[in-house]
């Protein structure tokens, strides 16, 4: 499998209270990448390392099979970029803003970003002091879609915009995708967002990733199990147990990696089990930030 986002070893550190320590970071390349963790986790510093923005204390970087340490601006030519906050001047129009950014990307495709305007209702001539909120969202999407990339990397792409405006961007931006075999890096909290589109998910917090796998195997492999007659220790199990939670004697088990055979681990200890719970997403990323942050149950 290649990826177009290869991060090994990397450390961040930016001033005494937070760091990036020994991330391990793989996009498959055409892959719809999922980077979720709450405000704070990283996500954004990650970000911006792999735009060449900030540069790491150690590690390697790869981005569409370049150095982002001695090729940066190879790899932003094939890069489209939406940030967090807007970062384009207000006194110029969508025309001007166009045109801007058209004359460092030879690739520009001008009939598909004329296209774009008018399928987000984007005029011209509008300065985008006068734009909404959602009018500049679009027009930073239409901005990194119009350049025709290779790579998407897209911070916080719809916070913050309604219902409607979020989808006529994430509608877009799929719509490329899916004609293009583009990679597309998205970093959000907004968890049943990416459940939707993402078939990657990396989880990031307070530094660290989580866990990073596809989102089906996400879904499908954390589990709450109702347990009957559970033992004190619960030993070698074929599953990561995450939390453990008593209840009348019966015991509600969170894990990670659940797959069916291995309801056959509680009869050989003696014990039932009663139910099997799926988790959505939000629950599961939930679970995982719970775990990560206490300490784990005995053995």
């Amino acid at each position: 499998m290649s990826h177009a986002i290869d991060i090994r070893d990397l450390h961040y550190r930016a001033g005494k209270a937070f760091e990036i320590r020994d991330l391990q970071l793989r996009v498959p390349t055409g892959s719809l990448y999922g980077f979720l963790g709450p405000n704070g986790s990283g996500k954004t510093t990650t970000v911006r390392l792999l735009l060449g923005l900030l540069r790491p204390l150690r590690g390697t970087i790869l981005v569409l099979g370049a150095d982002v340490a001695s090729q940066i601006p190879r790899i932003l030519a094939r890069t489209g970029y939406v940030p967090e906050q807007p970062h384009l001047y207000p006194t110029l129009t969508v025309g001007e803003a166009q045109r801007f950014h058209a004359a460092f990307y030879p690739t520009w495709d001008w009939a598909w970003a004329g296209e774009l305007a008018g399928q987000f209702g984007l005029d011209r001539d509008r300065r985008l002091a006068q734009l909404s909120k959602g009018e500049m969202g679009k027009l930073e999407m239409l901005l990194a879609l119009a350049q025709r990339p290779e790579l998407l990397v897209l911070d916080e792409p719809t916070d913050g915009l309604d219902p409607v405006v979020r989808r006529d961007v994430l509608a877009a931006l799929l719509d490329y995708v899916s004609q293009h075999n583009a990679t597309v890096f998205i970093s959000s909290h907004l968890v049943h967002e990416l459940e939707r589109i993402c078939d990657w998910v990396g989880v990031m917090d307070r530094g660290r990733l989580v866990a990073e796998l596809p989102m089906q195997s996400f879904k499908n492999g954390i589990k709450r199990l109702r347990v009957v007659n559970p033992p004190a220790l619960p030993g070698d199990t074929p599953f990561v147990v995450l939390a453990r939670e008593a209840n009348a004697g019966v015991e509600t088990w969170t894990v990670r990696g659940w797959q069916g055979p291995m309801q056959a681990y509680f009869e050989g200890v003696g014990a039932s089990l009663r139910e099997v719970i799926d988790l959505d997403l939000e629950e599961g990323f939930v679970e995982l930030l719970r775990t990560f942050r206490e300490p784990a149950p005995p053995v």
